[in-house]
């Protein structure tokens, strides 16, 4: 499929559970254009080095700011010279997240979730352990917006909005053979991570469902995601991702019949897992619960600087 379209998927390994990331190469209309870069670490540098000194890269595609995406792009914009195109959204995100400052309001928020003192230390580390591996920042000459096109390979893709996972997260999608980028919006495998962190987005499970309807409309043929391998029916899966998270917000529920604090209902909702895989859980429980708050199904009150849920 790939040699069909024109393009060349580089994967690129992660030191996590989710152990790898798509990103992409293909001509543009200048030159070559990458999708994505992975993190700022050897094993990036070692992909893409080989690479670069075979294509004139001119343009890097930039599909949100989580570092598996955006951490090598700044480094990879010195050695290339090239024009890096991100959302506005997201661009300020990405060169503002790990920052010191904004890296403490992170930790005074896990803190009102009620997580015990030490565990929520170890989760801020986790969190700053990511400022090296995203800079240099790259410097974004282009803001994608809805609807523009662009030719990647043998053939030109609209640029589709689908926050949910991120707030300016952009897939890609070609309407004559029914092909969709998919990025982290749509996944073969496992469900997108729906984080809420006290910023941006209130309800970003209500956007990334949101967005699911969206892509739907266009009943896409082939999906090439950027974690996992290419698959057919978009629609199938997406109405699976709806039912897990329809699932979840029915068990986010029962786990407030009493009031409860963040960290408890996360508790409730994942197990056995890592401090880098908790951060996400955390995270991820809090846009379940802002879901049923905004939704008026349970009210929250702050009692000693800790939140609590509590089911109406």
């Amino acid at each position: 499929m790939f040699n069909e379209i024109g393009v060349t998927q580089v994967t690129i390994p992660l030191p996590f559970r989710l152990n790898h990331v798509n990103c992409f190469l293909a001509e543009g209309v200048k030159g070559w254009t990458l999708i994505d870069a992975g993190l700022n670490n050897e094993v990036s540098r070692d992909i893409w080095r080989p690479i670069i000194e075979k294509h004139d890269i001119t343009d890097i595609i930039l599909t949100h700011y989580h570092p598996d995406h955006f951490g090598y792009a700044g480094a990879l914009q010195q050695l290339t010279n090239a024009e890096v195109w991100m959302s506005e959204i997201d661009a300020e995100a990405g060169l503002n997240y790990w920052e010191p400052d904004s890296i403490e309001i992170v930790n005074m928020n896990y803190d009102t979730c009620g997580i015990p003192e030490k565990f929520s230390q170890e989760l801020t580390t986790d969190e700053q352990s990511f400022y090296t591996q995203i800079k240099p920042y790259p410097k974004v000459q282009h803001y994608l917006e809805e609807g523009m096109k662009i030719v990647f390979g043998k053939y030109e893709y609209e640029v589709i909005f689908t926050p949910g996972h991120s707030d300016g997260l952009i897939t890609l999608f070609n309407k004559e053979n029914s092909i969709l980028f998919s990025t982290d919006h749509i996944l073969p495998r496992i469900s997108p991570n729906i984080s809420y962190w006290f910023h941006g987005n209130r309800n970003p499970l209500q956007s990334f469902m949101t967005s699911l309807e969206k892509i739907k409309v266009l009943d896409v043929d082939y999906v090439i995601p950027s974690h996992g391998k290419p698959f057919r029916n978009a629609n199938q899966r997406i109405e699976e991702l709806m039912e897990h998270h329809l699932e979840r917000i029915e068990k986010t529920y029962d786990s407030i019949k009493q009031p409860a604090t963040i960290y408890e209902v996360n508790q409730q909702l994942f197990r056995n897992l890592n401090i880098h895989e908790t951060r996400f859980a955390v995270g991820e429980t809090l846009a379940h619960l802002e879901y049923l708050y905004l939704n008026k199904k349970c009210n929250k009150y702050l009692q000693d600087g800790t939140w609590y849920y509590e089911g109406i």
